[in-house]
């Protein structure tokens, strides 16, 4: 149950923060009187807020459990999405957003990670692709959602809507977490029995840039591809109705990433598993490449499918290789470059459409190539490690 109440409050916390102005941006700056683009800005700031939160959100995990820190972030989120609602001017919008940032800080992928550790340790695999199974229908779920919201309630409508279910939904699922310390693995994490990989200081140092490096350059992609896939493929030639269609397939394709992985590859090393999808933007890149707009569709597949993956690589490999004691605190340091570049992606990436069209996607395969050479790097350092057995 464990993974069900994290799925579902996961799915909440992101339909109403990440994905939420998607569908209401335009009617935000409208009825406050600023741009769409500012409106964005104000995200941004929350995304940075977030960074700055995650490693304090994730120390307090690792010491007390999740429960108490995903309960906060609900009444934050409340407060955040009830502050918008009110809005009248451009800086209500950014004081609320940073409101919201730090309950993302404590709330989202990172904190619920952080708590399935606390509660199983180094078996809190399974329970990590879990969440990502459920939370890969937010958009699915919260775009829909908020549309329909919007045209009944309207925009302010919708925020205390989307500020009612944090009250009354994500707050009692949160509730009914076990608390930290009720299982043997929690135990052990806590008291840091649970260790990785055995590396040395200096192979952990440089394991964690490694690491901090990965995750950002996917996100940093996974972030540019939803802001702009639609636009890099009517550049490459298709339809609007065509790019429109083609850019949908992402969202499914992460979902049945995540299933291979609950699947197929549950048994392989995570590494491996990392390793093949970072591979799968550049190789569909290369299908538009070689094949042009006849190949669009296998490359949001490609895309898609990689990116699902990766989000559960981002729970699982600090898991495998620094192990389950500090995991909290640790993550949310890994992924503070990861928040930054994703607040500024969709303007970088934006720079680079405007300057080579379709021809942008070859500056995010050599990105998402590099990601994987990072990896390989690491592989080569776990089998230097003394539990190296285990790495392979």
């Amino acid at each position: 149950m464990t993974t069900v109440r994290l799925g579902v409050t996961q799915t909440l916390a992101w339909a109403s923060s990440y994905y939420l102005l998607a569908v209401l941006a335009g009617a935000v700056g409208r009825d406050v009187g600023i741009s769409t683009s500012m409106v964005f800005g104000a995200f941004s700031v929350a995304l940075l807020v977030a960074a700055g939160v995650g490693p304090y959100a994730g120390r307090i995990i690792d010491r007390f459990g999740g429960r108490p820190v995903l309960i906060a972030s609900n009444l934050i989120f409340a407060a955040g999405l009830a502050g918008l609602s009110q809005a009248t001017q451009a800086a209500h919008v950014f004081i609320a957003w940073a409101v919201i940032g730090v309950a993302m800080g404590g709330g989202l992928y990172e904190a619920a990670f952080a708590t399935a550790v606390r509660l199983h340790g180094r078996d809190a695999r399974r329970t990590i692709t879990g969440i990502t199974l459920f939370a890969g229908f937010a958009s699915t779920i919260g775009w829909p959602l908020s549309a329909y919201l919007e045209g009944t309630v309207g925009w302010r409508g919708a925020c205390v809507s989307w500020a009612t279910l944090h009250l009354l939904i994500g707050i009692p699922l949160n509730a009914l977490l076990p608390r930290a310390g009720n299982s043997e693995a929690s135990t052990q994490a806590a008291a840091g029995k649970e260790e990785g990989l055995g590396l040395s200081v200096s192979q952990q140092r440089r394991a964690a840039v490694l690491m901090a490096y990965v995750f950002a350059v996917t996100w940093f992609i996974s972030t540019s591809m939803a802001a702009h896939l639609p636009q890099l493929l009517l550049a490459s030639g298709a339809t609007l109705a065509a790019a429109v269609g083609i850019a949908a397939l992402v969202g499914p394709a992460q979902v049945v990433g995540r299933v291979i992985e609950f699947t197929f590859l549950k048994r392989a090393h995570p590494l491996l598993s990392a390793r093949l999808a970072t591979l799968a933007h550049p190789l569909g890149a290369l299908c538009i490449g070689l094949f042009g707009t006849s190949a669009a569709a296998g490359f949001a597949v490609l895309h898609g499918l990689g990116n699902g993956i990766l989000t559960i690589a981002i729970g699982t490999l600090p898991l495998l290789i620094f192990g389950a004691n500090g995991y909290g605190q640790r993550q949310g340091f890994l992924m503070v470059p990861a928040r930054i570049v994703q607040a500024s992606a969709p303007f970088l990436f934006g720079i680079a459409v405007e300057r080579w069209g379709a021809g942008a996607l070859w500056f995010s395969a050599i990105l998402g190539l590099s990601a994987c050479l990072a990896l390989v790097v690491m592989t080569a350092d776990m089998r230097k490690a003394p539990r190296a057995a285990e790495a392979n």
